[in-house]
């Protein structure tokens, strides 16, 4: 059953709670329901008009912007954050709409490699023939270890915005700017000529760090005893990269694929046994892939694979089925395998 202000105002009425309590609890409950990111409608809006903001003085900044000097484009990029501060102190301070704020809050904090970037332009750090071959959108595209100061400001700025804010979204742009300082480090510290984003070792880097940030969220997860799922960010993004940066990977052995399908496989059951969702979701394409490959390349002229292929289909609907009436005791058995404090940080997890 879930709990409305009509339910708290029945039990007012019937005097199993006093008003005042009734007022206080219905604001925790509203707390919360706002600290958990799930994707309710108003919070589709908030992710989406917060990504579309973000996006639009990072991902999709065009070379004009670069007409008005790394002096101008400090003073705007000084001037969004002030803005989305004062927003974030806002949505905060007198409507206690936390995850807004967490949207405001990262914006500002994606500001900050503009702004440095700016005073590097000022300070004459890039040449007048790399501001040409080099701009800030670049930062995105292109991997290079003269980013890496603009990198270093971010993660800075981020912790201080963990530490001011206390909001989990917060965690998404340092952990997107870890991977960018994971990418853009190999070849200063290896040595090497600078690598894009889909070479072999870029590739190699992306799954590793995906590994690392996966491994790091679980660590999270474990230690903090939190309402707020300070994790949840970085099982996204860690099991993102670590997927896409595998999944992306040519494996030219049938061998190496069938495994890249036992690793999917692996996914789907840490999903179940951890209750992240997002480990089963890229999981099931993983396997999709794997079966799509089957179709079109080992079992191309086979009439029979098709057939085969919605007879098991129909059996994951029917596995599904027989999930959803079981869940409990399957869950519960999984569960039975990882660490008592591990076991009962999912269990009370599951239960909300």
């Amino acid at each position: 059953m879930r709990i409305t202000r009509a339910v708290l105002d029945e039990a007012t009425a019937k005097g199993l709670i006093a008003k005042e309590q009734n007022v206080a609890l219905w604001a925790f409950l509203v707390e919360r329901e706002q600290e958990t990111p799930t994707f309710k409608p108003a919070h589709i809006l908030y992710y989406l008009g917060g990504m579309i903001a973000i996006g639009a003085m990072t991902l999709f900044m065009t070379l004009g912007w670069e007409r008005f000097g790394g002096t101008g484009l400090l003073l705007i990029s000084a001037c969004y954050c002030v803005i989305a501060l004062a927003m974030t102190e806002l949505l905060l301070g007198r409507r206690q709409l936390a995850l807004p704020a967490g949207i405001t809050a990262a914006l500002a904090v994606v500001m900050i490699p503009l702004a440095v970037y700016g005073a590097q332009h000022a300070l004459g750090f890039w040449s007048a023939e790399g501001s040409t071959r080099w701009a800030y959108r670049d930062y995105h595209t292109r991997i290079d270890w003269r980013w890496v100061l603009m990198e270093f400001a971010t993660l800075v700025a981020g912790i201080v915005a963990i530490w001011r804010y206390r909001l989990p979204f917060l965690v998404m742009p340092i952990a997107v700017t870890l991977w960018y300082m994971s990418m853009d480090l190999t070849p200063f510290l290896f040595g090497g000529d600078a690598m894009d984003f889909f070479s072999d070792r870029g590739k190699l880097v992306s799954t590793s760090f995906g590994l690392a940030m996966t491994v790091i969220a679980f660590w999270v997860d474990v230690r903090s005893r939190q309402p707020k799922d300070f994790a949840f960010w970085l099982y996204i993004f860690g099991v993102l990269t670590f997927w896409g940066g595998l999944t992306s990977m040519d494996s030219n052995s049938e061998f190496g694929k069938f495994l890249y399908f036992c690793i999917n496989l692996l996914l789907i059951a840490i999903g179940a046994a951890l209750s992240r969702r997002v480990f089963a979701v890229f999981g099931a394409l993983g396997v999709a892939l794997y079966l799509g490959h089957l179709s079109h390349t080992v079992f191309r002229d086979s009439m029979l694979f098709p057939v085969a292929l919605t007879a098991i289909g129909l059996a994951v609907i029917g596995a599904g089925v027989l999930w959803q009436r079981r869940e409990a005791a399957i869950g519960a058995w999984l569960r039975s395998y990882l660490p008592p404090s591990v076991r009962e940080l999912v269990e009370h997890r599951a239960s909300h």
